[in-house]
């Protein structure tokens, strides 16, 4: 009978005498062990290291832990995966303020991770468990995207495949396909290992076989031919663009100073920039971007402020993109200013998905009762914005997603399906030192480039600012730290991809594929219950 056969739980384990004593604790280790060890292997996949095929025996290592053990089991182990995972890969959120709130995130996110673990125990009983199992992965990476308080995509399995094979499976749906295609390719590595074992034993049915061996073809076979939608060819024409790193101070200046610095150094480096292209040295670029946060004090309160920006503007004879704090009518902005050198401020973008903890303070009221220092932290929240970014340069029309934003497959696409051909990511990474978020968050913008097949800009205060190709190459790149520019041709780009054309509607297959595998494990548990 189907459900038996398939229900089995590891009959290797019952033909063995019960271990006993401390042998038999080491051996109930193990599973937790490489739960662990098999998080940890994910996290050193992702930037800034290139060993993004570490993945797929990371998640096999966690297939062999769930495959057949009991819901409760598997929340434990899936935790414990998870704590792995994120715990070096979030301790940047720790840089600025300690220790505690990177701890209570990688706790809060883990819990996603284990809910994930049970789901697989359940659906590994099934035929082609493999595939059951990387959609609810994927399940889980689209909760954890949009809850609580907006959702923290960081992450995401996608975001750790900018220098793989699978990368093109971006353009076809998105991140939650390029995920769900590694995913299911460690889980069918693992399959085909367990069934290579079985075979030894003379157990070996034919259609486990071939379901093993699909999910590992499929992504690749799939990634191979989404090659075709990767390409770096102007549909457009081209435009030369202008990316400024002014830096930041590195100490002995007061919060209000080091705003002032930070607005000055960008418009020194933007003139060192004007002074090259005048010297013929460099090409006159067509507009030129700022990060984000390049200028804290408000130029449309500040007429100095709005000198500065100005004489930069004009110094280079182009527009600028200007990252600055804006209050107006009460609310305080994160926004983006297109700056004219003879028009002045032309269009405002207001950043739209804020960062919880960082930029507003959820629960202001409870926090503030347990611990006043905390909203001190944040003593104004930030206001969100309510529409796309997309700046018109003339001929030229440029998405704009805000730093945190390039983790929202949203965030990203509606600028492009509102006319951007290309996009630009300014952001400050100043506060979080040499970490690796900077290389985390520019390796989104990478897997951006392809998913949309726009060339992607990231302008940073500090570093590591970067052009990136529409088929995810880095053009070119800052070091850390330094004041520097970057004043490239790049091509401009107008078809969608069937990503963006998608939209969220791979997430929503594969989230009831996902469901499907649920319900499946739900009726095979019912009717053995049934059956004793």
């Amino acid at each position: 009978m189907t459900v038996t056969a398939t229900s089995v739980d590891r009959p290797d384990r019952l033909q063995q005498p019960p271990a006993k004593g401390a042998r038999a604790r080491s051996i109930r280790l193990v599973p937790a062990l490489v739960s662990a060890l098999s998080g940890v292997l994910l996290y050193v996949s992702f930037p800034p290291r290139t060993l993004w095929w570490l993945a797929l025996p990371a998640f096999a290592g966690f297939a062999w832990a769930l495959r057949g053990r009991t819901w409760k089991t598997a929340l434990a182990l899936g935790y414990l995966f998870g704590l792995g995972f994120l715990l070096p890969l979030l301790v940047w959120t720790g840089v600025e303020v300690g220790p505690g709130p990177w701890i209570a995130l990688v706790v809060i996110e883990a819990v996603y991770v284990a809910l994930v673990g049970a789901g697989i125990a359940a659906v590994s009983r099934l035929p082609g468990w493999p595939v059951w199992a990387a959609a609810l992965w994927t399940a889980g990476e689209a909760v954890r995207a949009r809850m609580p308080f907006g959702g923290f995509p960081w992450g995401k399995v996608a975001f750790g495949q900018a220098d793989g094979v699978f990368l093109p499976l971006a353009a076809l749906g998105g991140t939650p396909v390029l995920g769900f295609g590694v995913v299911l390719c460690g889980f069918g590595l693992y399959e085909i290992v367990r069934l290579a074992v079985r075979r030894r034993d003379g157990e070996l049915r034919r259609s486990a076989a071939a379901v093993a061996l699909l999910s590992v073809a499929v992504p690749v076979v799939g990634a191979v031919c989404a090659r075709a939608l990767v390409s770096d060819r102007a549909e457009a024409g081209t435009a030369t663009v202008a990316v400024i790193q002014g830096n930041v101070p590195r100490a002995g200046l007061e919060f209000n100073a080091q705003r002032r610095a930070v607005l000055d150094y960008h418009a020194r480096e933007t003139r060192r920039l004007a002074d090259r292209v005048a010297a013929g040295q460099e090409p006159r670029p067509d507009f030129v971007l700022w990060p984000e946060n390049s200028s804290d004090i408000d130029p449309f309160a500040a007429p100095d402020a709005a000198a500065v920006i100005q004489g930069a503007a004009e110094a280079i004879d182009a527009p600028v993109s200007v990252g600055s704090v804006v209050e107006r009518d009460g609310r305080l902005l994160n926004e983006q200013i297109l700056w004219d050198p003879v028009k002045g401020p032309l269009q405002t973008y207001d950043k739209r998905q804020v960062q919880p903890f960082g930029e507003y303070l959820p629960m202001r009221s409870l926090l503030g009762a347990i611990n006043g220092e905390w909203t001190s932290m944040v003593r104004q929240d930030f206001s969100r914005g309510d529409k796309p970014g997309v700046f018109d340069f003339g001929r030229v029309k440029v998405g704009l997603a805000t730093c945190y934003e390039a983790a929202f497959d949203w965030a990203v696409r509606d600028t492009v399906t509102h006319g951007a051909q290309m996009i630009s990511v300014p952001s400050n990474n100043a506060t979080f030192d040499r970490s690796e978020m900077t290389y985390q968050q520019l390796a989104m913008s990478r897997v951006r480039a392809v998913e949309h097949s726009r060339t992607v800009t990231v302008p940073v205060t500090s570093g590591v600012s970067a052009v990136i190709m529409p088929d995810g190459r880095v053009a070119r790149h800052t070091g850390m730290f330094v004041p520097a520019h970057i004043d490239l041709k790049v091509p401009l780009r107008t078809s969608e991809t069937p990503a963006t054309r998608l939209g969220i509607l791979p997430e929503l297959a594969l989230l009831l594929v996902a469901a499907g595998g649920l319900g499946w494990a739900g009726a095979v548990a019912a009717r053995g219950r049934r059956a004793v």
